[in-house]
């Protein structure tokens, strides 16, 4: 897109008109208000890229957004689309019921690593397993952030959190869940993938994946799950550079990027 603008002349001091490429704007379909979370957080930039997703299909009055408790709760006061909110993990409960009633409807599920890989396990296996013709976006920071950085499934072997100041210890809490990999061997799901937004890239494989994924819902093909890495600086204790440095020599490392099952 394309704008208008008015700059001053050097030589003249007059005011010429100049075009200039549009490389950033808000999208319509995020509410104009500022968002609270921590700076550096993951959150604000995948809700962007999740309403850029929607306005850019024309579908803001067809998608209905379905989070739990956690940050991803946050989502509501953001999003300006139609959302239902959820007991903490029962987001899959929920937007099964939705889609079935409303099959017309995109439905797609907002989600943190500490809701949806621990108390929620179990409404993400069974709702993928019956392949329920939803969207599932799993934000994985590998903490409990809304709580003060408690350990999650998703932790990594030697990472320091709130219930595991020596670093988490595999023999005794066992290896992170890889929910992706997991739910890609269920006949139900259609589409895994994970991606991460700690840096330009990244963020475009994100954005198309995302697109990905709400046009393979109009197929009625079975659950589709974007995981995407991301960062809690506060909860763990680092600096927005340092947290995307920590993704690329840690994060990936036990959670490698890219598609993990596509459509055949």
């Amino acid at each position: 897109m394309q704008t208008d603008h008015l700059i001053p002349e050097i030589t003249t001091g007059q005011y010429r008109e100049e075009e200039y490429d549009l490389v950033y704007k808000k999208p319509s379909t995020l509410v104009d208000v500022a968002m609270h979370y921590c700076p550096g957080c993951a959150h604000s930039l995948v809700h962007k890229l999740v309403m850029e997703v929607v306005e850019e299909m024309g579908i803001q009055e067809k998608t209905i957004g379905v989070a739990p408790v956690g940050c991803a709760v946050f989502a509501y006061d953001y999003m300006d689309i139609d959302m239902q909110e959820a007991a903490h993990g029962r987001a899959c409960a929920v937007a099964t019921g939705i889609k079935r009633l409303m099959p017309d409807k995109y439905v797609f599920t907002y989600q943190g690593d500490g809701d949806l890989a621990a108390i929620g396990i179990g409404e993400t296996i069974h709702a993928i397993n019956r392949g329920e013709n939803i969207l599932i976006v799993f934000v994985n920071n590998a903490v409990y952030g809304m709580t003060s950085g408690q350990m999650a499934p998703t932790t990594l072997p030697g990472m320091w959190s709130t219930t595991s100041p020596a670093g988490r210890d595999t023999a005794f809490y066992g290896e992170p869940i890889k929910v992706s990999e997991l739910i890609a061997q269920l006949p139900g799901a259609y589409y895994v993938t994970r991606q991460a937004v700690n840096n330009a890239n990244a963020v475009r494989r994100t954005k198309k994946a995302l697109q990905n994924a709400f046009k393979y819902q109009e197929l009625h093909k079975g659950t589709c799950m974007v995981e995407i890495v991301g960062n809690c600086p506060s909860n763990w204790k680092m600096t927005p550079l340092e947290c995307s440095s920590f993704i690329d020599d840690h994060m990936e490392k036990v959670f490698p990027l890219g598609d993990i099952k596509v459509p055949k």
